[in-house]
């Protein structure tokens, strides 16, 4: 199985597509696979195949513990410029079905390379009950949550998959390895939920630590990036468009007023290629 490592920020990928459809054990291979000891090393397994219908490509995305996710802006990303700088495609607008919908990515390529994309990431969902939470309410906004680590008031988004976003005045308090997985598995999510802790240093210009479902602590969550920005907006606390520092980098998102959906701008790269 050949295979090209790929990273968003430094969320990072084993990007495959040798296969027509997804092969059966599947689960086991991601975790072998991503294993950073005894495999390849990466925070999931994407598979690049190939789309009969309106789309130009699909992906599906399998995490480091072997479930699958929904969504992942990282890897959508990553996607973009493996099939443009692979020369599977010579388009700068490409269509990719994921398991939430088709998907609209515009690339920025310079010397044949893509450097950055810019993914329409759908609207978010807001409902509590879609999202999913165990709250019924049309909006879950400034929830509070008590765990162990104490009690945390926290804005559910979705984008494709749940997001906890939690503000606080110091990144430095939060105590992510206890605090993150506690959220996730907490009660109120049943498919269990990403959490991102974000300070906001003005109303364009926030910092996010994000604990992944299925993965744990990653250096950068692209739809997390987005639940942020949405969030953000519910509260009051930061504008429409807005740079979020992660810690692998920084990327560009937008909440148009205009259409309703979530639009996220960075970068996307090439780390080696192999055999597995």
């Amino acid at each position: 199985m050949k295979f090209t490592k790929m990273h968003g920020l430094g969320n990072d990928f084993v990007v495959v597509a040798e296969f027509s459809s997804v092969p059966e054990g599947i689960s086991e291979l991601a975790q072998k696979v991503c294993d950073r000891h005894f495999g390849i090393g990466a925070d999931g397994l994407v598979l690049v195949l190939p789309h009969a219908g309106g789309a130009d490509f699909a992906m599906r995305i399998f995490n480091a513990d072997g479930t699958e996710a929904e969504q992942c802006g990282n890897a959508v990303r990553c996607v973009a410029k493996y099939v443009y700088d692979k020369g599977l495609t010579d388009k700068t607008e490409v269509l990719l079905e994921t398991r939430i919908g088709v998907q609209k990515l515009t690339l920025f390529a310079e010397r044949g390379a893509v450097s950055q994309v810019t993914v329409d990431m759908g609207e978010p969902t807001l409902a509590g009950a879609q999202i999913p939470t165990t709250v019924d309410r049309t909006q879950v906004v400034s929830h509070p949550v008590a765990v162990p680590d104490g009690e945390f008031s926290l804005t559910a988004v979705s984008m494709g998959n749940p997001h906890a976003v939690i503000f606080v005045e110091d990144m430095q308090e939060i105590r992510l390895h206890s605090t993150g997985p506690q959220i996730e598995t907490h009660p109120m999510f049943p498919r269990k939920t990403n959490v991102e802790f974000v300070q906001v240093h003005a109303p364009d210009d926030v910092t996010m630590h994000v604990w992944e479902r299925g993965c744990g602590e990653t250096l950068a969550c692209g739809s997390g990036a987005c639940a942020v920005v949405v969030a953000g907006v519910l509260t009051g606390r930061t504008a429409r468009k807005t740079t979020v520092h992660l810690k692998g980098g920084d990327l560009q998102i937008e909440w148009r007023e205009a259409d309703g959906r979530v639009y996220m701008t960075g970068p996307s790269v090439i780390v080696f290629e192999g055999s597995w």
